[in-house]
């Protein structure tokens, strides 16, 4: 990703952070990371976050999605150090979160994953978040979400983070952004 847009989202997410009442320090502001998973389309298929805290007890988390952009498919898997994978709860605090998790399909759900990349997609039980509400996903659980269309801020507290060993879905996924100057 160019240097340009990778601090052009992060002033579009400091906006939405703005929005929603959640203060940052400038420090979490110059460290909220832009991850566009290495398909190069930020707006469509991105996550937007800074880490409060990363401990090997606690982990917290701010994530801002832009309009109608998602976060792929993918688990947090249970680790050969004894690890058993990230337990974490999502709580909105502005706009509208589609979250999709294993279970049974929701008839008409009011989100799709990103047109020509469906084949990466496999969960279809849909609960939508909205200011103030919450979810708990278990450890090694698959899901995806994406924000309505003025965007989403969620506050996500779990269990220890290692998103270098998330497993996603779609093979072509660099969890880690890399930017370009």
């Amino acid at each position: 990703m160019k240097k340009d847009i990778y601090e052009e989202v992060q002033r579009k997410a400091i906006a939405l952070f703005n929005q929603s009442c959640i203060v940052l320090t400038n420090s979490e502001m110059k460290a909220i990371e832009v991850a566009d998973f290495g398909l190069g389309d930020i707006y469509r298929t991105g996550l937007q976050l800074v880490t409060y805290i990363n401990t090997e007890r606690v982990c917290a988390k701010e994530l801002a999605l832009l309009p109608g952009q998602t976060c792929p498919e993918h688990r947090h898997p249970q680790l050969d150090s004894g690890y058993i994978g990230k337990e974490e709860t999502f709580r909105c605090r502005f706009g509208k979160l589609f979250l999709f998790v294993e279970g049974s399909k929701t008839p008409h759900p009011q989100a799709l994953p990103p047109a020509g990349d469906e084949a990466f997609y496999t969960v279809f039980h849909q609960i939508i978040l909205t200011p103030g509400e919450r979810f708990t996903l278990k450890p090694d659980q698959k899901h995806w979400f994406q924000a309505g269309e003025e965007g989403a801020v969620v506050s996500e507290f779990s269990t220890p983070s290692y998103d270098e060993e998330d497993i996603f879905t779609d093979p072509r996924i660099i969890r880690i952004p890399v930017i370009d100057a």
